[in-house]
């Protein structure tokens, strides 16, 4: 097996791990109320599965990232040049970032060392003590707001199929597993973007977080809602783990290149 089948193979497996922690985050939210983001499930399955499953889903992530900065680098998916194009990139090269640092928490646990905080909040904390820290967070907010429509457009174009293998993707369950996935993410990122735009105003970033802080700030049945929402992203980042259309990153020729500039 070449350096490409490797990483496709373990990229599949980081789809898997992205839809066994969204599971788990549905799960906890549907059945106790327990809001929780991607790390804090990557937390609870470490307590459960011990070393051997943060492993496993330390390496798939691994390998995600990889695959995600290789998408915003050199562009394999074939987004293209335009305004669209670059924006999904983009997107692609924050997907990576974030899914590597999964990855380093994941080691981390199996160190022994516990996730404390939330990284949304502690980011918003630090950023108001800087000179113009509103600004920043004002910043971070925009940001934040844009993936939320991103992520809402997905939801409703279902342009997420491209990517499955069509007899996969022409069934019904999949594109709504899909849709409502999206959907749930893109509410995520709008209120979390809203809150932030409310601390960068009043300068307090006492009323700021990420996933789970949104999950525990909504009502219900609004937070049951969005977690079946969730649950439906897990399922469908299953079936990506199978049946996505993966194209390969040139990893022998990059290193070739990379060595021949010694």
């Amino acid at each position: 097996m070449n350096a490409n089948a490797r990483l496709t193979l373990l990229t599949r497996i980081g789809f898997a791990t992205r839809g066994l922690l969204y599971i788990v985050i549905a799960v906890l939210i549907l059945r106790t109320g327990r809001a929780e983001d991607p790390s804090g499930a990557l937390q609870y399955l470490g307590k459960g599965g011990g070393q051997l499953l943060l492993g496993v889903m330390a390496a798939g992530l691994v390998a995600y990232g990889i695959w995600r900065l290789a998408d915003a680098a050199l562009d394999i998916e074939r987004h293209g040049s335009d305004r669209k194009g670059l924006a999904e990139r983009a997107g692609a090269g924050v997907s990576g970032i974030v899914h590597l640092f999964l990855a380093w928490q994941a080691v981390q646990l199996m160190r022994g060392a516990a996730l404390t905080g939330d990284g949304t909040h502690k980011g918003a904390e630090t950023a108001l003590t800087l000179p113009g820290g509103w600004a920043l967070l004002l910043i971070g907010a925009a940001v934040l707001l844009l993936l939320g429509v991103v992520q809402l457009a997905k939801a409703v174009k279902a342009s997420f199929l491209r990517y499955i293998e069509p007899g996969m993707a022409r069934r019904d369950w999949v594109m709504w597993s899909g849709r409502a996935g999206y959907a749930a993410r893109g509410l995520i990122f709008l209120i979390s973007g809203w809150l932030l735009v409310k601390a960068g105003m009043e300068e307090q970033a006492g009323d700021v977080g990420g996933m789970a802080y949104v999950l525990a700030w909504l009502t219900n049945p609004f937070d049951l809602i969005v977690g079946a929402g969730l649950l439906g992203f897990g399922l469908f980042s299953l079936i990506e783990a199978r049946f996505r259309v993966l194209h390969d990153v040139p990893v022998d020729s990059v290193v070739r290149r990379a060595t021949s500039l010694h």
